[in-house]
């Protein structure tokens, strides 16, 4: 068994170490792992030569320790370099910002400019109407009642009726001295206002006599108006004053950190509130509570091990110990701090009673779609956009909540750019997309068998444009394409038939749940969601039924951008936002149904999830923005497809028949043919479609047209025999005679 004291001779060897004199300056690092291997090693009686070679601390004698204690390492100070100086503190530290985020924004201060002009002008008006029709009657009413309450106070002032209270309560109590220097000062007040208010009462009606008799009309006018003026005015009640409030301001309780503190307080995490309890605040305010936007902002250091995650599982208790709506109260995040470091962000208003947000583009004449399509606004009202090169969407939520509205505002705002060729496809068969039609090169509304077959051809068509898209991109120069991404310069060349590609799902649970077409459907979707980003082929799914047989897990799992308006509970709100979004509080549980419609968690937009309350455009906004649409691709000769009254059958790629190309490339006397050997056959017969194909473009290509490969026997070109992926000509066929009589029989 070891003994303790084996324990304190290696504790005290290393602080020996640690305050030996002779010890580098940069201090040394102890080796847990061997310390203990050196402390179960301790337990033979063999000495250990190298420790007894170092220099011990003194030479008194180690005291012992119970059998059950246990030596503890305490806090020491061991020599180090200096720490960071002055100005590397200073250049670490955070720096507010010098002009609010609205100030800065063209946006926002736009928005800010027309709020200020539509207040004025709102006020203005409002006055302007009652002038003639309120307050003029309202003058003129009162007048007389003025008229007596002026000659009232200048008969009291002549009397010196301000000071008779004070006289008579000097009487009352006897203080002759007192009342007798009041009286001979009233006497002298009085003496010098009676002459005055002769003389002034003389004046005016000799200027009124001369008004009335004398006076050029204009003049009476201008008299008459001040006497009505002044005379009204004078006669107003004190609770019934002239004017009424053009804007009623709701007064909203300011935010202060007694407020902040009770509420954390009352939330019901234990280490917030025992420290209350015990006379501390329990948090810490990093910041002063600030004007942020229409509300307030408190930036706060929860205690330790309480994250932000905490305080949005208890959002409702918050808003109840703050007395704000739920609507109200929003606790973030801070990207760039701490998980403990939490934004409270208290509005004077329920988001839902923002009313209506105006979309930014409703007005614009064109949309650049490699730059971020604006999509709504925050809580702070802060201006929300979404990125679409380079992603792909998913939007989800309960019927009634917004979820079609969302996607319009996508399209719109691609449809607005003319190079980019829109597929809508709308399973519902409500018309809701409609108006998008005149600008689509492929478009669908409806739920029955053939609109979902339809919907499901498009996937089919998308597959097999990804892949020429992935030949086409690998033969351009890495001049033009270095990171091998679809830009800007490259979307312009329409040479090389690469402009975006934008595919709409709306409804797609009913695509992908069915019988026939689903799993293929599916399966599409997930290899263009993998592979189609880059390329610059966009999805955007829709769906009000997240669950794992309407939306495949493979694409929950890929799509780069959600947004999930109001869900009924956590497995739909993680089918959305991801695994472990409700966990880590974010909730699109918490919306209640039709009071926040429109309102829904963005991720992926932006570091950290936000709620954003949608721009709504109704159906008259939306045609006028699809006419715009179709007025640049006109102009442009970008129309194409549906939209010029044709049946889109392939992409916008060159036209051709994959498996007639096969077929032509493989001889009847080829039983059995290795893939690789069908790929270099087919670029050779269409080098514009097939160039860089390899034997898994050919096998992804095939699957869809239910050929499946296997192992084909063969020799190379070197003589040697090997088994390769490879296809059975029988299977073509059949395929293809397949295909044609379900033409023939629709």
């Amino acid at each position: 068994m070891k003994h303790p004291d084996d324990d304190n001779e290696l504790f005290n060897r290393l602080e020996a170490e640690m305050t030996d004199p002779a010890a580098p300056s940069g201090g040394e690092v102890v080796d847990l792992g061997k310390a203990r291997t050196a402390r179960g090693e301790s337990s033979d009686p063999t000495p250990d030569s190298s420790a007894d070679s170092r220099p011990s601390k003194s030479s008194d004698p180690e005291p012992t320790e119970s059998a059950d204690a246990r030596p503890t390492l305490v806090d020491q100070k061991v020599p180090t370099v200096s720490g960071p100086g002055v100005i590397d503190r200073i250049k670490h530290s955070k720096r507010l910002d010098v002009f609010p985020a609205w100030l800065k924004s063209r946006a926002e201060f736009r928005e800010a400019l027309g709020w200020l002009a539509g207040h004025v002008w709102h006020t203005v008006a409002f006055h302007a109407v009652r002038v003639p029709f309120v307050y003029l009657p309202k003058l003129i009413w009162r007048a007389p009642r003025g008229a007596l309450n002026t000659a009232g106070k200048v008969g009291r002032w002549a009397v010196d009726g301000e000071g008779e209270a004070l006289r008579q309560y000097t009487a009352t109590n006897e203080q002759v001295d007192e009342y007798l220097k009041l009286s001979r000062q009233r006497d002298r007040r009085v003496r010098l206002r009676m002459i005055l208010t002769v003389l002034g009462s003389l004046l005016a009606l000799g200027v009124g006599l001369f008004l009335v008799y004398g006076a050029q009309p204009m003049t009476q006018v201008i008299a008459a108006t001040v006497a009505v003026l002044g005379f009204g005015s004078a006669g107003a009640p004190a609770d019934a004053p002239l004017a009424t409030r053009a804007v009623i301001k709701t007064e909203v309780q300011k935010l202060t950190s007694d407020i902040v503190i009770k509420a954390m307080a009352s939330i019901g995490i234990g280490q917030i509130a025992s420290a209350v309890a015990k006379g501390q605040d329990g948090i810490k305010f990093v910041a002063p509570i600030t004007r942020e936007g229409p509300g307030w902002r408190a930036d706060i250091d929860l205690p330790l091990g309480v994250t932000v995650a905490d305080v949005a599982d208890r959002r409702a208790r918050l808003a109840s110990g703050l007395r704000r709506p739920l609507g109200c109260v929003w606790p973030d995040a801070d990207p760039n701090e701490h998980e403990g470091r939490l934004i409270l962000w208290v509005g004077d208003r329920d988001l839902s009673k923002t009313g209506i947000v105006k979309w930014q583009l409703a007005n614009a004449r064109r949309h650049d779609i490699f730059k971020r399509v604006p999509f709504g606004l925050d809580p702070r009202g802060r201006a929300q956009s979404v990125p679409l090169i380079q992603h792909n969407v998913l939007i989800g939520s309960q019927p009634g909540q917004g979820k079609t509205a969302s996607v319009r505002v996508l399209a719109c705002g691609a449809a607005l750019d003319p190079s980019v060729e829109l597929w809508l496809h709308e399973n519902k068969g409500t018309g809701d997309l409609d108006s998008l039609e005149c600008v689509s090169h492929r478009f669908v509304s409806g739920i029955d068998d053939d609109s979902i077959k339809y919907a499901a051809d498009s996937l089919k068509l998308l597959r097999e444009e990804v892949m020429r898209r992935a030949a086409a991109i690998k033969k351009l120069p890495r001049d033009l394409c270095p990171d091998k991404r679809i830009t800007r310069a490259i979307a312009d060349k329409r040479s090389l038939k690469l402009w975006p590609l934008l595919a709409v799902f709306d409804e797609c649970q009913n695509l992908f749940a069915h019988a026939k077409y689903g799993k293929q459907a599916g399966e599409d979707a997930e290899f263009i969601i993998k592979l189609g980003r880059a390329l610059g082929v966009i999805l955007i799914l829709a769906t009000q039924r997240p669950d794992k047989d309407s939306l495949p897990t493979g694409i929950s799992g890929n799509v780069s951008i959600r947004f999930c308006l109001r869900v009924a509970g956590q497995v739909e709100n993680d089918m959305i936002l991801g695994t472990s979004a409700y966990k880590n509080g974010v909730r699109a549980t918490a919306f209640r149904p039709e009071i926040d419609a429109g309102n829904g968690y963005l991720g992926g937009a932006a570091p950290l999830p936000v709620v954003v309350r949608t721009a709504y455009l109704d159906d008259p906004a939306t045609n006028a923005i699809a006419q715009r649409a179709h007025a640049l691709r006109k102009a442009e000769g970008t129309l194409s497809g549906h939209a010029l009254g044709e049946d889109a059958e392939s992409t916008s790629g060159p036209s051709y028949d994959l498996l007639a190309d096969v077929a032509a490339v493989v001889p009847p006397s080829e039983k059995r043919v290795w893939n690789e050997r069908i790929a270099v056959r087919l670029a050779e017969l269409r080098p514009e479609v097939y160039g860089g194909w390899k034997g898994e473009n050919v096998t992804s290509a095939l699957k869809p047209h239910g050929i499946k490969t296997t192992g084909v026997a063969g020799t190379t070109d070197d003589g040697e025999r090997t088994t390769r992926r490879g296809i059975v000509r029988d299977d073509l066929t059949t395929a293809i005679a397949e295909r044609d009589e379900n033409r023939g029989a629709a």
